[in-house]
């Protein structure tokens, strides 16, 4: 995992990790746009095709200024109004977020990789244009004030939802609640995919040698069931035959496959009672 400095592009991220470690196949799990940042996770060779199985959830801390709309939801966009901000205390702020806690309908921002008539929606807004953005289901597990500062009108929070979750409509929807708008001032993200800041490497570190040490790809899919491959059904599995198991899982359940000497091999998904069906099969025969 990378903690992510401010100004950089994931993509660009990724090229230095590519660079650095001499692989083409590099890929990442949750974009960050540029000013924000903290975890991004990093998978490299074959591990790429595992980031669909990590867990989804992310967690942030964030400072949201009110009294502003922006094009963009965030300080970085053009500024279209400003208002005054009313009375407000960590209670009555707290009141009001007790709106976004839980599963909630959330409009992506215009300046967003949503696709709009096959076209990303921060592509029109760059053209000046305003997309028709459909609210989305998304859940914000956890919302906590963490402070209030009055004199800046700035409030900041720790955030724990769903993957799809915009931070920047969060702003914006609260700054629109109370009445006078609010923008995303800054924002890190603390958590993403099952992983943490405490395990991420800066890009300073990352031009250190000796290169960091990669994670165990079995250490970041550990919230998910196991099925062994028994010797005999080995050849079975590399050639994509589908396998008995006895774990007793809700069906389309994914499941990591170990090989007989409990190495990774692949990944499943229960495809009917007891039977798993072959997704990815790391070392295929043939």
């Amino acid at each position: 995992m990378l903690d992510k400095p401010a100004g950089l592009t994931s993509h660009a991220c990724v090229a230095r990790v590519r660079r650095r470690y001499g692989l083409k196949r590099v890929g990442h799990g949750g974009t960050l746009d540029p000013a924000v940042t903290g975890v991004l996770p990093i998978a490299l060779g074959s591990a790429t095709r595992l980031l669909p199985y990590l867990p989804g959830g992310k967690a942030y801390r964030g400072t949201i200024q009110l009294g502003l709309r922006t094009s963009s939801d965030d300080l970085t966009g053009e500024l279209l109004e400003r208002a005054a901000v009313p009375d407000l205390s960590p209670q009555l702020l707290d009141v009001c977020l007790e709106a976004f806690r839980g599963p909630i309908l959330q409009r992506p921002p215009q300046v967003s990789a949503v696709h709009v008539d096959g076209e990303r929606a921060y592509v029109r807004a760059r053209r000046g244009e305003t997309s028709a953005l459909e609210p989305r289901p998304v859940t914000i597990h956890q919302l906590e004030l963490l402070g209030w500062d009055g004199d800046n009108q700035r409030l900041e929070l720790a955030v724990s939802c769903s993957a799809g979750t915009y931070i920047r409509s969060l702003a914006r929807d609260l700054g629109a609640a109370l009445g006078c708008g609010g923008a995303l001032a800054c924002l890190r993200r603390t958590e993403a995919l099952g992983f943490g800041l405490a395990g991420s490497v800066s890009l300073e570190r990352l031009e250190e040698d000796p290169l960091p040490a990669l994670q165990p790809p079995l250490a970041a899919l550990a919230h998910l069931p196991q099925h062994r491959v028994l010797a005999h059904d080995w050849a079975g599995w590399r050639c994509g035959r589908s396998q008995e198991t006895s774990l007793v899982l809700a069906l389309d359940q994914a499941v990591v496959v170990l090989g007989p000497d409990g190495s990774l091999a692949g990944m499943a998904r229960l495809a009917a009672e007891g039977r798993l069906q072959p997704r990815l099969v790391l070392e295929p025969a043939g």
